[in-house]
C-alpha cells in the first residue's frame, strides 16, 4: 500500500495513487496565498507583533528548498534551522520535487510573499526525492526525529486510505510528547469515510479544504445525471442567479463551422481546449462567443493535455466590445472525456456559479472514520494557493496539503502568544472559534465534512475561554434517552461572568444546562423514536465571543453497556425486539488497537484488558435478518503502571517469537503513503 503525498496539483476526485499536472493559467501567475493569509484573520495578530518568533515548525515532507529566497538558508541561522534526509542521509533535506517546499510556504514564507507565521523557523524532514511514494518506516522515523529535534508543531500532508496502526502510535507518541499534530485530511472527496491516515488520528487536527478567498471567488459546481464533477469558472464568468439545466453537447473545438448544423439551443456545450490546427490562437473568447451565437447556455472546456486549468475570457486580445454572454468553466481532460461518452447514454446536467470562498472542496476527503471521534476538525483554504515552489519560484497549487499547514502555521500563532499552551488547548481555540460554511443553497455542510468550520485566526486569538472537549460524540437508546457531558473551562483571561450557552440541534433534543465552578454540565433528553444519526451545536456565549462546541448523536433502539470486573470488561446487550446474536467491537483510543467478542442472549460476554484508557464499544446487533449498531464507552483508571508490562512477560515464548517475526517482516516491507 502506498502512501503519495497530496497534490503538487489540483487533483480532482480520483482515487488511487496518480499524481496529476499543476493547475495551468491562460495567462499570468497571481499570488493568492496573499489571499488566503489575511483571510483566515491573521493580520489581528500581526497587529500586536505576533508572526511565529521563537516556534518551530517540523514537516515532514519532500524536504524543503532552502534557497528559495522566501525560505532562505539552511542551518542554524537559516530559516530552515535542521531536519533530515531520510533519502540520501548524508545531505541536507534539499526538495528536488516541490510539495515540501509549497508546504513551507503556506506556513513560513517570509519574502515576496508571506505564509500565516513568517518568523518561524522550520525543521524539514525529506522522506521522498519525487512525492510517488514513502514508506511508512520514514515517516515514523521523521516523526520521533521531530520529537527528538524539539518541534513545537508537526506538520503531515500526506496519508493513505486506510488505517496504518503503526503511524498512528507514532504519532502519538509526539502528541504525548505535547507537540501539536496537524494532517491533511485528503484528496479522495466527496466520498464519506475517506479519510485515511495519519488523518484519522483521534488526537493530531485533521484539516479538509475550502475555496480560497479570491477576488473572483467564483465558486462552480456541475452535476450530470446525479455525479458532481469539479469544475473552475474562467476569469470574465459572472455568477448565476439560479442553477442552469440542460442536455450536454459535444461540440468539437467549438469552432464556428463546428457548431452548425447541431442542436445547441438551451443545451450546455463541452468543447476541447485549444485547436486541431497547429499555430491557430482559438482563445476561449472566441468559444463562448460561437456557443453563445449558437444558443447554448453555457460552455465546458476540458483541457487538451492532463489536469486542470484557469481560463480568462478577458485578455488583451479579445475582439474590442466583447463581453461575455454566458458562464464558461475548464474541466481536467480525464473528466470531459468521461462527459462526452456519457453523451451516448443521454444526460442531465446541472450547472452552478456562486461567489462562496468557504464552499468546501469537491476534492477534500470527508468523515466518518470513527463513531467515537470527529473527523475532520477543522476546515481552511486549500484550493488556488499560490505558494513558493523549487528555484525561486511560485506554483499555483491545490489540496487538502495545502490547507493543513494553514492550520499548523495558526497554532504557532498560538504557541508565541501563550507557550505555556497545551496541545489540545490550541486545538480547542482553534476548533471551538471556527466560521460555519454553507453549500451553494446556504445550508451549513455536514461536521462530517467540515467538523467545527472554516479557520479563523483572528477570533482564536482573541478568545478568553479554552472549552475541552472541543467537539464530542453522544450515545442515545431506547433503553436510554438521557445524555450527560460535562465541559471543563479553563479562562485565558476575565472571569466566567456574561456567560450563557444556546442549544441549536433537532427539535426532539430537549437540552438544560449548568455552570459549577470551572464545569459546563450539559444535559440532552432524546424524545420520540428518531432513530438515527444527528447532528447538533453547543453555542457559548462569553465577553461578546461565540464558542461553538459540534456535536454528533448516534441515537439506536438496541443499546450495550459496559462494567469492569478486575481485569475484564463484561457487556449486556439490550434490544426492545427480539435479538439473536451481537459481535462486538472494543478499540482502545490511545492506541486504537481493536479487540473483538460475540455474545447471544443466554451467553455471558467479555474480554480481558491490561490498560488505563478509554475504550470504545461498538455492537452489532443480529435481529431477525437485520443488524442494528449500538455504542458504548468506558474509562478505565484502575490499573496501576506495571499492569501491561507484567501482562506482555507472561506471554508465551513461541508467541512472542512470532509477534517479533511479524514485526521484523513489517519493518521491511514498509508501506507506502499518498500526496494531500
Amino acid at each position: 500500500m502506498k502512501f503519495l503525498l497530496a497534490f503538487s496539483a489540483i487533483v480532482i476526485f480520483s482515487v488511487g495513487f496518480i499524481l496529476f499536472e499543476p493547475l495551468q493559467y491562460e495567462t499570468g501567475i497571481h499570488t493568492y496565498l496573499e489571499r488566503s493569509v489575511p483571510y483566515v484573520g491573521t493580520e489581528i495578530p500581526r497587529i500586536e507583533g505576533i508572526d511565529g518568533e521563537g516556534i518551530t515548525v517540523a514537516i515532514i515532507d519532500t524536504g524543503v528548498d532552502f534557497k528559495h529566497p522566501d525560505l532562505f538558508g539552511w542551518g542554524p541561522e537559516g530559516k530552515v534551522v535542521g531536519g533530515y534526509n531520510f533519502i540520501q542521509e548524508r545531505e541536507p533535506p534539499m526538495d528536488t520535487n516541490g510539495h515540501g517546499t509549497q508546504v513551507a510556504g503556506v506556513i513560513a514564507a517570509d519574502g515576496k510573499i508571506e505564509g500565516i507565521a513568517p518568523k518561524a523557523k522550520i525543521l524539514a524532514y525529506k522522506v521522498s526525492e519525487d512525492g510517488e511514494g514513502v514508506s511508512s518506516e520514514l515517516i515514523i522515523r521523521a516523526i520521533n526525529k521531530a520529537v527528538e529535534d524539539g518541534a513545537d508543531i508537526i506538520n503531515i500532508s500526506l496519508g493513505v486510505n486506510r488505517t496504518n496502526d503503526k503511524i498512528e502510535s507514532a504519532v502519538n507518541y509526539a502528541l504525548d510528547k505535547e507537540i501539536f499534530v496537524v494532517t491533511a485530511a485528503g484528496n479522495d472527496g466527496p466520498e464519506l469515510k475517506s479519510i485515511g491516515s495519519p488523518g484519522r488520528n483521534f488526537g493530531s487536527v485533521t484539516v479538509g479544504a475550502t475555496y480560497n478567498n479570491l477576488t473572483s471567488s467564483l465558486v462552480a459546481t456541475l452535476e450530470i445525471d446525479k455525479k458532481p464533477y469539479t469544475v473552475i469558472p474562467m476569469v470574465g464568468s459572472t455568477k448565476l442567479e439560479e442553477p442552469i439545466t440542460g442536455k450536454i453537447v459535444f461540440g468539437g473545438y467549438g469552432k464556428a463551422d463546428e457548431l452548425e448544423g447541431i442542436d445547441i439551443e438551451d443545451s450546455i456545450l463541452i468543447v476541447e481546449r485549444g485547436s486541431d490546427v497547429e499555430g491557430e490562437l482559438l482563445y476561449f473568447s472566441i468559444k463562448e462567443k460561437n456557443a453563445a451565437n449558437a444558443g447554448a447556455k453555457a460552455l465546458i472546456v476540458y483541457n487538451n493535455i492532463p489536469g486542470i486549468f484557469l481560463g480568462e475570457l478577458i485578455h488583451e486580445f479579445i475582439e474590442p466590445g466583447y463581453e461575455p454572454q454566458i458562464p464558461v468553466v475548464s474541466i481536467d481532460r480525464k473528466e470531459g472525456l468521461e462527459i462526452i461518452e456519457s453523451i451516448k447514454n443521454g444526460n442531465h446536467a446541472i450547472m452552478h456559479l456562486f461567489y462562496n470562498p468557504d464552499f468546501v472542496t469537491h476534492f477534500s476527503s470527508r468523515g466518518p472514520v470513527s463513531p467515537f471521534y470527529i473527523k475532520p476538525e477543522i476546515v481552511a483554504p486549500g484550493a488556488f494557493i499560490n505558494t513558493t515552489q523549487n528555484n525561486a519560484g511560485y506554483n499555483f497549487t491545490s489540496g487538502t496539503s495545502y490547507a493543513a499547514p494553514h492550520v499548523s502555521g495558526a497554532a504557532a500563532l498560538l504557541l508565541q502568544k501563550n507557550p505555556e499552551y497545551h496541545h489540545h488547548e490550541i486545538k480547542s481555540l482553534l476548533l471551538t472559534t471556527a466560521e460555519p460554511v454553507s453549500d451553494a443553497y446556504g445550508q451549513e455542510f455536514s461536521i462530517q465534512e467540515t467538523g467545527a468550520g472554516r479557520l479563523d485566526i483572528g477570533k482564536a486569538y482573541a478568545a478568553k475561554l479554552i472549552i475541552m472537549p472541543p467537539n464530542f460524540v453522544a450515545y442515545a437508546s431506547s433503553e436510554n434517552t438521557t445524555i450527560e457531558k460535562q465541559f471543563e473551562l479553563k479562562l485565558v483571561e476575565g472571569t466566567l461572568e456574561n456567560f450563557d450557552v444556546d442549544f441549536e440541534g433537532p427539535e426532539f433534543i430537549q437540552f438544560a444546562y449548568f455552570l459549577e465552578d470551572n464545569l459546563l454540565k450539559a444535559k440532552m433528553n432524546v424524545v420520540g423514536k428518531n432513530f438515527g444519526d444527528h447532528e447538533g451545536k453547543i453555542i457559548v456565549n462569553h465577553d461578546g465571543i461565540r464558542y461553538t462546541v459540534p456535536f454528533v448523536l448516534h441515537y439506536t433502539q438496541g443499546s450495550i453497556s459496559t462494567s469492569q470486573q478486575d481485569h475484564k470488561l463484561f457487556f449486556e446487550i439490550d434490544h426492545p425486539e427480539k435479538w439473536s446474536f451481537a459481535k462486538i467491537l472494543v478499540t482502545n483510543s490511545k492506541d486504537g488497537k481493536t479487540d473483538t467478542t460475540t455474545a447471544t442472549p443466554s451467553r455471558e460476554s467479555s474480554i480481558n484488558i491490561y490498560e488505563n484508557a478509554e475504550y470504545w464499544i461498538e455492537a452489532k446487533i443480529r435481529v431477525n435478518e437485520n443488524t442494528s449498531n449500538a455504542f458504548d464507552t468506558i474509562q478505565i483508571n484502575s490499573f496501576s503502571e506495571d499492569v501491561k508490562r507484567q501482562e506482555i512477560i507472561n506471554i508465551p515464548e513461541k508467541q512472542m517469537w512470532i509477534i517479533a517475526s511479524i514485526v521484523v517482516i513489517i519493518g521491511v516491507i514498509g508501506l507506502v503513503v499518498k500526496r494531500r
